[in-house]
């Protein structure tokens, strides 16, 4: 049977495989490894960072070799057997107030780490999921 979730469909899960006590256990992505490296490159990189509306391109490059590097370190923890995806934003802090939630419905071996930054100029959020290839 195929479920439904926000006008998704999900693939059928054979019956003999609902268990998983006839196939081998698929490993999950380690995303405890993954998430202090995030959280030291977001400090490392961006702590002196600050918001320039005139300068757009320093502030892509933020994003880019950001993104760049979490998804060579995803690949260096687990080299084969995952899709890996980065997403990343970089806004102004202008004093609003801002709250981040994820909660992902997947495959038990998926997963979605995220991390925030933020300083007195910019709010800075990574996003990276790993989802396991068939």
């Amino acid at each position: 049977m195929s479920s439904r979730l926000n006008g998704a469909l999900s693939p059928p899960i054979p019956l003999n495989n609902r268990s998983g006590a006839s196939s081998p256990q698929r490993q999950k992505f380690p995303s405890d490894t993954l998430r202090p490296y995030i959280k030291t490159l977001l400090t490392k990189t961006l702590t002196n960072a600050s918001w320039d509306s005139n300068d757009k391109a320093k502030m892509a490059a933020y994003s880019k070799e950001i993104s760049e590097r979490v998804k060579q370190r995803m690949i260096e923890i687990e080299p084969r057997g995952f899709k890996y995806i980065v997403t990343t934003t970089l806004s102004e802090n202008a004093g609003q107030a801002g709250r981040a939630d994820m909660s992902c419905h997947w495959e038990d071996t998926d997963s979605a780490i995220q991390e925030m930054f933020s300083n007195e100029s910019i709010i800075f959020v990574c996003i990276a999921f790993a989802v396991r290839l068939p």
